[in-house]
């Protein structure tokens, strides 16, 4: 567990920073006694080998920037969200990933550490767009980015391959104006950024690429 002075942003009960290899052990851990709660929608690694290989990747890949949503005070880690296939000159977008811890599941904090993780992105990291790809029967993941002002945008048959077969999934997305339009009015921000989010999330999308 790491101290609440690594946070890039926080709100009241949760902060987001980047992953270090040093957080394999507790990474793993919450990772291999979250599997029912990941059902088919992920497999985040669960062993010490595929933990350095998956966060090394997202250290040093420029394309990717991999976030650790933690909880304030005892900074243990809720969960993760991390912006993949990031495409910079006019089109400045992303896709995201994420998943919830089984300790953290229900509580709000993904909610808060998506919104930390979305003024992040379209402030520090300067894109315009985010992107999630859900499939349509991951109604947690879905309620997540509704909730944090996301609009669908479309369907994708046989998007990504999970679980030994090629899945469909509706593509949701949030530009850097539209979360600017839906916060402009909000009482009480967080701390630099972020509100807390509602009290249910159980948010899991798999990532692309």
């Amino acid at each position: 567990m790491r101290t609440e002075a690594e946070f890039l942003a926080e709100g009241p009960r949760a902060g987001i920073r980047h992953f270090t290899l040093e957080d394999a052990a507790e990474f793993t851990a919450r990772a291999a006694s979250s599997r029912t709660l990941h059902g088919p929608w992920l497999a985040p690694p669960a062993d010490p080998g595929s933990y350095a290989t998956y966060a090394q990747r997202l250290i040093t890949d420029p394309t990717r920037h991999g976030f650790l949503v933690c909880e304030r005070g005892d900074g243990r880690i809720a969960g993760f969200i991390n912006i993949n296939n990031v495409v910079e000159g006019a089109f400045l977008s992303g896709a995201l990933g994420y998943g919830a811890f089984a300790h953290a599941a229900g509580r709000g904090l993904m909610s808060e550490g998506l919104d930390l993780v979305l003024r992040y992105a379209f402030t520090a990291i300067g894109l315009h767009r985010l992107e999630a790809n859900i499939q349509p029967a991951n109604t947690g993941s879905i309620n997540l980015v509704r909730r944090a002002g996301f609009r669908l945008e479309g369907y994708s048959p046989d998007f990504l391959f999970i679980e030994g077969a090629w899945r469909d999934h509706e593509r949701w997305a949030i530009t850097k104006e539209m979360r600017r339009a839906r916060r402009t009015g909000e009482a009480g921000p967080a701390r630099h950024t972020g509100d807390a989010g509602p009290a249910r999330d159980t948010g899991l999308t798999a990532e692309a690429g």
